[in-house]
């Protein structure tokens, strides 16, 4: 030890040397078991375990450095798992070698396992009743991946949820990247949607309300279309309840240009359960002015012919 540092440490006192080598080695030792801070991360396996192997192991040992470590990650989204990336570590995901039945990875709190899945290739199809990251194929924005259940759908996923582990959370919010969810005054743009998108209105309580929701081809059902509690994807599926018209008119200005809306003059299903509710159009003077904002928008935007 340098003499500098020993008067630092130790003043004028007298120091055998026993004593400094036994300090020294408890220098060592408690930095190599002091505890890790790193928080929430994903790390890859050592040894690059497939994800059909996993299971069947009672330990498994992680590599090094996490694939995503809390510094990488902008936001992470408790209502729809996404995780916003930097872009240095969104690249780094698209080059990862994902092969067709899948790359494994474990979720980790201070490089404690809290729950494991693996990264999946869209291009892939072998199914996989895990929770999955699927890779990205493009650079394109937003840079999101999204923690899923199953693969090619929820429908393969089997057993319980683990996404929602209070550790991960906590570390996340600890962080300050976890929001609970987004509203639509949260974001510049809804992302683009393949069948754009539909447009509901009801009147009640003498309030016009509305609903814009992703276009499918299956017909959406009637506590689906009223429901209270929205879902906004950057990535995909979004779900939005407003009343009145300067609220519609906002969510209208979040569509990306040219994307198409249809606004439907009721239900698609021809067998409407009982209900209060009417699906309809409102009157003349709203829709037109509805639609004139749309088109100042510039949104592809259509009304149902009654």
């Amino acid at each position: 030890m340098p003499e500098a540092l020993m008067k630092r440490l130790f003043g004028h006192v007298v120091i055998k040397p026993t004593f400094l080598i036994i300090f020294c080695i408890l220098i060592v030792l408690s930095g190599c078991s002091a505890p890790l801070h790193e928080g929430f991360a994903i790390f890859l396996t050592k040894g690059d375990i497939p994800p059909a192997q996993m299971e069947a192991l009672s330990h498994v040992d992680l590599m090094e450095q996490p694939v995503i470590s809390i510094r990488d990650i902008i936001t992470y989204n408790a209502q729809t798992h996404e995780l916003k990336l930097t872009d240095s570590s969104y690249e780094y995901i698209t080059q990862l070698d994902v092969p067709v039945r899948g790359k494994s990875f474990v979720v980790c709190v201070d490089r404690k396992p809290n729950y494991w899945g693996a990264f999946w290739t869209p291009i892939s199809s072998i199914s996989f009743d895990g929770v999955t990251i699927w890779k990205p194929l493009s650079l394109s924005e937003p840079h999101i991946i999204t923690l899923e259940l199953g693969y090619p759908s929820s429908s393969f996923y089997g057993g319980k949820d683990p996404r929602n582990n209070p550790e991960v959370i906590r570390s996340l919010e600890q962080a300050g990247k976890l929001i609970t969810r987004l509203s639509i005054t949260a974001i510049e743009k809804l992302p683009h949607s393949m069948k754009g998108y539909e447009l509901y209105s009801w009147s009640e309580d003498g309030l016009w309300h509305f609903t814009l929701i992703t276009g499918t081809d299956r017909n959406k059902t009637l506590e689906e279309i009223t429901s209270n509690e929205d879902f906004i994807s950057e990535a995909g599926w979004v779900q939005i309840h407003v009343t009145g018209l300067e609220s519609i008119k906002t969510v209208l200005s979040r569509v990306p240009q040219n994307e198409s809306i249809l606004w439907l003059a009721g239900m698609r299903s021809e067998q409407t359960p009982q209900s209060n509710v009417n699906i309809t159009l409102p009157e003349r003077p709203i829709i037109d002015a509805v639609k004139e904002y749309a088109e100042q928008c510039g949104l592809d935007f259509m009304v149902q012919t009654p």
